[in-house]
C-alpha cells in the first residue's frame, strides 16, 4: 500500500509538472520529442503524431523533452521549425512557467478538496488562530496577550491557520520579533521573544489554540489558498534554514524518505477510516506539488528557474546566449544534481535503516 499510495502521490506531482510544459509547448507550436513519465530504461512507450509518450521503470521523475532545448550541435545548421529555438521568448518562458504553475494549480485542487472534506467531517476542524489559554510567566503573557486575543501576524507574516503558528515556533531561535492581535475588534502592537522548550525541542511563545473554527463551504475557497500558502511558506523556511546550516542531515527526504513517511501516515491515518486516509493524501499532494513548483523556480541550471534566467538575460540584451553555451551549463547543472540523488538515497536508507 505504501508503494501504491507513493506512486500515485508522485506521480499526479510529476505529471501536473510535465504536462504544464506540454500543453504550452503544444500552443506554441513547438515539437514535444518525447513526453515520459517515470525515470530510467523504458518499459512502454508509443508514437502519436510527432511525440513518443513513454512509461520509464523508475517512478521518481518524468520530462517534457522539446527539440532544441539542450542547445544546437555546430553540424546540425540552423533550427527546424518547431524547434525551442525558434520559438519566440516570450513563447518559451510560458512553456518554461507552465510546469510550476501547473503543480501550484494541483496543489490548489488537493487543499481545496482537502478543506471540503474537514468541513463536512464533524469530527475533524481547523483550529483557529485565537488564542485559549495563555500560560503563567510565559512569554507571551510578557507581552500582554490574553486570551481570547485572536493572532493577526507574527514576525511580519500574516496568520490565517494554526499551522502558521506552530511553523513559526519551529523556525523560531527565540529572536524578539513583532506580533500583533486582535481584542475586541481593535488591532494591537507587541514585541515577543519565544523561550526554548527543552521538552518539546523548538521555542514556544506559551500560548494554547484549541478552538475549532466555524467554517461553511463557502469558505472552502479561501482556506484552500490558506493551506497552499502555508505549505509555500513553510518550503521557502525550510530553504532558509538549509542556507543557514540550521537543517542536519537527518532532516532531508528523498523519494525513499517520502515513501516512508507516507507509508507511516498511512498506518497511523487508516484507524479512523477511509476519510482521514484520502484526506492526509491530499495533504502530502499538496506539499509535495508546491514543493517541487518552488524549487523548480530557483535559478539553478537544468531547473526550469535556471532557463528561465537565460531566457530573462536574451530580454535584456536582445539577442539569446549561445544555444551550445547553455546546454553546457545545464549539463553541468544535470550531473549535480545526478550527485545529489546518490547522496540523498544513501541519506534516506541512513535515517530509515542507520
Amino acid at each position: 500500500m505504501t508503494i501504491i499510495l507513493f506512486v500515485l502521490i508522485f506521480g499526479a506531482v510529476v505529471i501536473s509538472h510535465e504536462f504544464g510544459h506540454f500543453l504550452l509547448a503544444k500552443a506554441n507550436g513547438i515539437h514535444v520529442v518525447e513526453f515520459s513519465v517515470g525515470m530510467g530504461p523504458t518499459i512502454a512507450s508509443f508514437k502519436k503524431g510527432d511525440t513518443i509518450y513513454s512509461l520509464k521503470i523508475l517512478p521518481i521523475g518524468g520530462a517534457c523533452m522539446f527539440e532544441g532545448e539542450d542547445g544546437l550541435k555546430a553540424e546540425e545548421g540552423e533550427p527546424s521549425e518547431g524547434s525551442f529555438l525558434k520559438a519566440s521568448v516570450w513563447s518559451r518562458i510560458s512553456c518554461v512557467l507552465a510546469g510550476p504553475i501547473f503543480n501550484f494549480l494541483l496543489a490548489f485542487v488537493a487543499a481545496l478538496i482537502m478543506v471540503n472534506m474537514v468541513i463536512a467531517d464533524e469530527d475533524t476542524a481547523f483550529r483557529d488562530v485565537v488564542i485559549t489559554e495563555v500560560l503563567q510567566d510565559s512569554p507571551a503573557e510578557e507581552a500582554g496577550l490574553m486570551s481570547g486575543d485572536r493572532i493577526v501576524s507574527i514576525d511580519n507574516d500574516k496568520t490565517y491557520l494554526y499551522e502558521d503558528i506552530l511553523l513559526f515556533t519551529m523556525v523560531s531561535d527565540g529572536t524578539q520579533v513583532p506580533i500583533v492581535y486582535e481584542r475586541e475588534g481593535k488591532k494591537h502592537e507587541a514585541l515577543i521573544a519565544p523561550a526554548y522548550d527543552q521538552e518539546s525541542g523548538r521555542y514556544l511563545m506559551g500560548v494554547t489554540f484549541g478552538e475549532p473554527a466555524k467554517l461553511t463551504a463557502v469558505d472552502s475557497i479561501r482556506y484552500a489558498w490558506y493551506e497552499m500558502r502555508y505549505s509555500a511558506v513553510s518550503v521557502v523556511k525550510s530553504l532558509e534554514m538549509l542556507v543557514k546550516g540550521r537543517v542536519g542531515r537527518e532532516d532531508v527526504a528523498g523519494p525513499v524518505g517520502i515513501a516512508a513517511a507516507v507509508g507511516e501516515t498511512y498506518e497511523s491515518a487508516k484507524e479512523y477510516g477511509v476519510g482521514m486516509v484520502v484526506q492526509q493524501m491530499l495533504n502530502f499532494t499538496l506539499l509535495l506539488s508546491v514543493n517541487l513548483g518552488i524549487l523548480n523556480l530557483l535559478p539553478i541550471p537544468a531547473l526550469d528557474g535556471g532557463r528561465l534566467v537565460f531566457l530573462l538575460l536574451e530580454l535584456v540584451r536582445g539577442k539569446p546566449v549561445p544555444p551550445e553555451k547553455e546546454g553546457m551549463v545545464h549539463f553541468v547543472g544535470l550531473v549535480f544534481f545526478m550527485v545529489l540523488m546518490v547522496f540523498v538515497l544513501f541519506n534516506d536508507l541512513v535515517n530509515i535503516f542507520g
